[in-house]
């Protein structure tokens, strides 16, 4: 056995390797001490292997999903080794023969389609880069809903690319120049563009690839290298893959991975969905229009045409509630049909996939239905409506043959109706007959023995058999009973006898019968449900789609937002913008949030905002490039109006890390990303930036700030909010025709800052950084340090006009009474005049209000 284990781990390699002994997949030496570290479960020993006890560990076959789900979080592979052949087959090889074993499949983070594997509202993408004459491409699948994209990009739009498909897991050839983005390295032979060409013309059964698209040397590259990982993995037995559909990355906004990052599209910095835009917006009632809500945020549209015809379905639904609801109400009780479909494909399905099926495709029948009623529907339920009808005979079929709710196990049988084979029901019949017999036979037996709680039982070992308590077996022991001894247990005694022999043979003979004839009726429906693959598949995608557009108006009336407006020429006009992450975490508090407007032109394309820490500049800035993705992804905005042009790119520069593994401190970080935004923004494009220039010393970064707003005002001309504490840029409005400036307004009222969160025209007065620190709870002796050296740089400055003047004489580390001296000269005076002595209570507690005040004013 151990011979056979080692031959199938060396076919393994760095997978775990789950090997199948019984009702358990076993794991031996290195591969069980990290299963049971990562699973948190026993670590046995087993045998010995060249003198040393063999590590052990092992999970029950009939809970494997839910420990492979935690190996495969963890990062782990696992290869799965079943028994090819059944003990009576390998008996006949002859002596005491091991049964074959082999690997039938490797379970890998982007190859899942297993429910208890997989998050129902998160696609899970398995790509492969490619590359061949120069260009670049992705091919990308998720094996659990059959879709398979080709992704033309550029080696530069790459990370932008795999940023947005967030892929499970990336495949790479080896000695690729793009190696540093994969998890897998594959052969270079996977990745031949010709044999690629012939292979994918082979699974499609054409002779040629131009109804799929034009594809690259690249592309076909990618694609070959997916697919031979993905039937590598599935031991050559391909899972459910659609014609591949190429996207080519100028069909929507561009937006770079650290803007994605910035903006938390999908996820927030921490790598949660919670605290999103997405999870903002999403309002959808399906795992698979969730997921396609996902796909929309992260690839917005750069197609007016289609861009539209979202927004009119959408208006729609906003303006008829009662349609909104039921179509929402009929979606919430479907099953996702798309993963029960590849789940059946790749050959891992059960008797509920198939009930799922039906019950999913009816529903589905019926929404048309009502849809196809809707006086004047808009061009997209019209393209809609027809995918959602169509399958009338394979629902008859699944309605006449499946019970109504299926078994997960179709090994104990039980799901196909009653009714639908006159054969299997006969012998069903025969098998009942045959258990009312045994009842019979229960009951003559205590007749004849008197023992009254004489039992007739089944197991797998014994079949069945009659059982009796040990106090009770010597009557049955007697030769004369017909009785014959099987076992004795600790408390009971088991006995068989040639008229239970007898039944039992018929309900055996006909139980395996009726589980066979099952089995042929459901690969027979299986084979009848993948026939129809393609149908089912965009069928899926309109219900998807319809449940995005659903929840989206739900979200819209929730939140009283507005149909963006979409013209031709660079404009961003939105009047009362809100950002609906901030709104709702404000509105969980009781709060309000303060709404504000923002119009760039092309007089006034560049915004220079100023204003206080904490004042708003940051969500100001983020709320209106979400704004520009909501519209672009086909949804209403969170404002009172919207009126822009297409953003071809989006650009966001708000805050920064350090990347230590890559050598990059917070400030490289921050000019890599700035000169990024400089070498590719656009006339058409939008961005924000924020802070430039404040990760260097104070002269440094002002002059990086200063070039930076120059070359994005006179060479990308893109329509930009550039937020700063530099007051000095604020002077660039005088040479640049398009920059203006505004600022977020702050108020100090009785020594306190007073946040207010508007907009308004024109610079800051100041910054009140020190009254921004006070509120953080910076201690008053370090808040009194800094005020007295403000005050020397500021009169230095008004001297000499050198930021720098006056600080000679001010010792970084001098002593309090030395820094705050001319501060407490007023308290000082006031304390040497107290006579102690003679102070009544009344007095003294006037004279602790005295002092407070003093304080405040210094």
């Amino acid at each position: 056995m151990m011979a056979q284990y080692l031959a199938l781990k060396a076919e393994a390699q760095d997978c775990l390797l789950f090997y199948r002994m019984g009702d358990f997949f076993e794991m031996f030496f290195a591969d069980a001490k990290i299963a049971a570290a990562c699973l948190d479960i026993a670590l046995t020993a087993r045998g010995e292997h060249e003198g040393v006890p063999i590590p052990m560990c092992g999970v029950p076959v009939h809970a494997a999903e839910a420990y492979l789900a935690r190996l495969i979080k963890a990062g782990h592979r696992v290869a799965i080794a079943e028994q090819t052949e059944s003990p009576a087959e390998a008996k006949k090889r002859g002596g005491k023969t091991l049964v074959e074993r082999g690997i039938v499949r490797l379970v890998t983070a982007g190859t899942l389609t297993e429910e208890a594997l997989l998050d129902a509202r998160t696609a899970n993408w398995c790509v492969a880069v490619g590359e061949a004459a120069g260009g670049v491409a992705i091919a990308a699948a998720d094996v659990s809903t059959g879709r398979f994209e080709l992704i033309e990009c550029s080696a530069a739009g790459l990370g932008a690319e795999l940023a947005r498909l967030a892929p499970a897991e990336t495949i790479a050839c080896e000695g690729s120049a793009f190696a540093d983005t994969a998890t897998m390295l594959r052969p270079r032979a996977d990745f031949d563009s010709g044999a690629a060409e012939r292979r994918i013309k082979e699974l499609y059964g054409v002779a040629t690839l131009d109804g799929f698209g034009q594809f690259s040397r690249a592309g076909l590259a990618a694609a070959g290298g997916l697919i031979a990982y993905l039937a590598h993995t599935a031991k050559g037995s391909l899972p459910f893959l659609r014609p591949p559909r190429l996207h080519q990355a100028s069909h929507a906004m561009a937006i770079d991975a650290a803007t994605r990052e910035s903006l938390e599209l999908t996820q927030t910095a921490s790598g949660q969905r919670k605290g999103s835009l997405l999870d903002a917006v999403d309002r959808t009632v399906t795992g698979a229009g969730a997921r396609l809500l996902a796909a929309d945020l992260g690839a917005p549209l750069m197609a007016r045409a289609a861009i539209e015809a979202r927004l009119d379905l959408l208006q729609v639904l906003v303006e008829d509630g009662a349609l909104r609801e039921a179509l929402r109400s009929t979606l919430r009780g479907l099953a996702d049909i798309g993963r029960a479909l590849g789940r059946l494909a790749a050959g891992r399905g059960s008797p509920r996939d198939l009930g799922q099926l039906r019950d999913g495709l009816d529903g589905a029948w019926r929404l048309g239905e009502r849809l196809e009623k809707i006086q004047t529907p808009p061009a997209l339920l019209t393209e809609l409506a027809p995918q959602l009808r169509g399958h009338g005979a394979l629902i008859d079929l699944l309605n006449r043959a499946l019970v109504p709710a299926p078994p997960i196990d179709a090994s104990a049988g039980g799901y196909i109706a009653e009714g639908y084979d006159a054969a299997l029901d006969d012998l069903r019949d025969a098998g009942a007959g045959g258990r009312r017999a045994i009842a019979a036979l229960e009951a003559d037996y205590r007749a004849r023995t008197g023992i009254a709680q004489l039992k007739i039982r089944h197991n797998n070992v014994l079949g069945y058999h009659i059982e009796v308590a040990a106090k009770n077996a010597d009557v049955l022991m007697k030769a004369e009973s017909g009785f014959t001894h099987r076992q004795t247990m600790a408390g009971a005694v088991r006995f068989n006898a040639p008229e239970l022999h007898d039944v039992a043979a018929r309900v055996t003979q006909a139980g395996a019968h009726a589980l066979a004839a099952e089995a042929a009726h459901l690969e027979d429906l299986i084979a009848a449900a993948l026939d129809k693959r393609e149908n089912i598949a965009a069928t899926a995608d309109a219900l998807a789609r319809l449940d995005v557009a659903a929840g989206l108006a739900e979200r819209t009336v929730e939140g009283g937002w507005a149909r963006p407006a979409l013209v031709e020429h660079a404009c961003f006009e939105i009047e009362g913008g809100r950002h609906p992450v901030v709104e709702d975490a404000l509105a969980k508090r009781g709060e309000r949030f303060v709404a504000n407007d923002c119009r760039l032109s092309e007089e006034s394309r560049l915004w220079l905002v100023t204003g206080p820490n904490m004042g708003g500049k940051s969500t100001f800035l983020r709320q209106n490039a979400l704004i520009a993705v909501l519209a672009q992804a086909g949804a209403y905005v969170p404002a009172t109006s919207a009126t822009l042009g297409l953003v071809d790119r989006l650009f966001s520069r708000v805050g920064a890390s350090d990347n230590l593994a890559r050598g990059r401190s917070t400030f490289m970080v921050e000019m890599v990303e700035t000169a990024a935004i400089l070498a590719q923004a656009t006339p058409q494009s939008f961005v924000i930036l924020d802070e430039v220039g404040r990760g260097t010393s104070t002269y440094d970064g002002l002059a990086i700030a200063w070039a930076v707003v120059e070359a994005i005002h006179e060479d990308n001309r893109c329509r930009c909010l550039f937020a700063t504490h530099y007051h000095e840029l604020t002077r660039l409005a005088e040479r640049c025709e398009a920059l203006t400036l505004h600022h977020v307004r702050a108020r100090e009222w009785k020594g306190e800052l007073v946040l207010l969160h508007e907009v308004s025209e024109g610079p800051a007065d100041r910054s009140y950084g020190l009254a921004v620190a006070r509120l953080a709870g910076l201690p008053p002796v370090t808040i009194a340090r800094a005020k007295s050296v403000l005050a020397k740089l500021e009169a230095g400055r008004a001297k000499t006009g050198g930021l720098a003047a006056g600080l000679d004489d001010l010792p970084l580390f001098a002593a309090l009474q030395e820094a705050t001296e001319e501060e407490c000269d007023a308290i000082r005076a006031e304390v040497e005049a107290i006579d102690v002595d003679a102070l009544t209570p009344r007095e003294a507690l006037d004279v602790l209000y005295k002092l407070k005040a003093l304080s405040r004013e210094s």
